[in-house]
């Protein structure tokens, strides 16, 4: 199975499974994992479906998702430690989901041992597909994604609240709200719409894909320090941009002031 499968078969489990349910949840289709962090039925039977096909398809393979990861934390340990694993977000973006927002995607990354080599983004609401392999760049529906350049104050955005409107005394423009998916967000720093995107609270699920998408471009995802994130590290601040050093130096602009809030 090629990358091209990979995406097909991602848009099949979306379409059977997902999108049925758009704007068409019932009262017991939705539960909470926690304050704001919404769960449905679309998710689970997708992340089981994911479980099914790919593993099918990889025979050997890891499969792990976000649900299963909840349910079994014991699960992130194959998370970069496994010789060959994929890593689901089946709706990423759920609450977006939850409202009728079409912003929400299906992510899937492919890990070989630490290393990203491929990841997937399907929106299925503004039909884009996104996809990237180590040394074969970015695709959009099939077409190369060529870098833009920085703009002159790095434009960003993030889901923290207290963060938005932060301009390091401005020498950035003033941080917008992101989409809240990160399935929206990363491709947005991929076509340049933003320079980089700002997350509290990293989870790989949320990042691999569009991590590997940025490192393609020439970019990549850091701390606040400018160290780069990877699965399993410490769960604290980290800059998602296409270009590196655009990163650090967001990061090193960010880290006084989050220091102070």
């Amino acid at each position: 199975m090629n990358p091209d499968d990979v995406m097909d078969l991602i848009k099949d489990v979306s379409a059977r499974i997902i999108e049925p349910r758009f704007r068409a949840l019932g009262s017991g289709d939705v539960g909470t994992k926690g304050p704001g962090d919404f769960v449905t039925v679309a998710d689970r039977q997708a992340e089981a479906e994911f479980i099914r096909l790919l593993g099918r398809a990889f025979p050997g393979a890891v499969v792990v998702g976000e649900e299963s990861c909840y349910a079994d934390p014991s699960l992130m340990g194959a998370i970069g430690a496994a010789e060959h694993c994929f890593v689901i977000d089946p709706v990423d973006g759920t609450g977006n989901f939850v409202r009728g927002s079409d912003d929400f995607a299906v992510m899937v990354a492919e890990m070989r041992g630490p290393r990203t080599v491929a990841g997937w983004v399907w929106q299925p609401r503004h039909g884009l597909g996104y996809q990237a392999t180590v040394g074969g760049g970015v695709t959009r529906n099939g077409a190369p994604v060529t870098p833009s350049p920085t703009h002159p104050r790095p434009t960003g955005a993030t889901g923290q609240r207290l963060w938005r409107g932060f301009d390091a005394a401005g020498r950035l423009a003033p941080l917008r709200e992101s989409s809240h998916c990160a399935g929206v967000d990363y491709p947005q720093v991929v076509t340049g719409l933003l320079d980089f995107v700002a997350y509290r609270r990293p989870r790989p699920w949320d990042h691999l894909a569009g991590g590997l998408m940025l490192t393609e471009m020439g970019g990549g995802i850091v701390h606040l320090d400018g160290s780069p994130w990877t699965p399993g590290g410490p769960e604290t601040p980290i800059i998602s941009s296409r270009d590196l050093d655009t990163a650090r130096r967001v990061g090193a602009l960010w880290l006084p002031y989050t220091l102070r809030s």
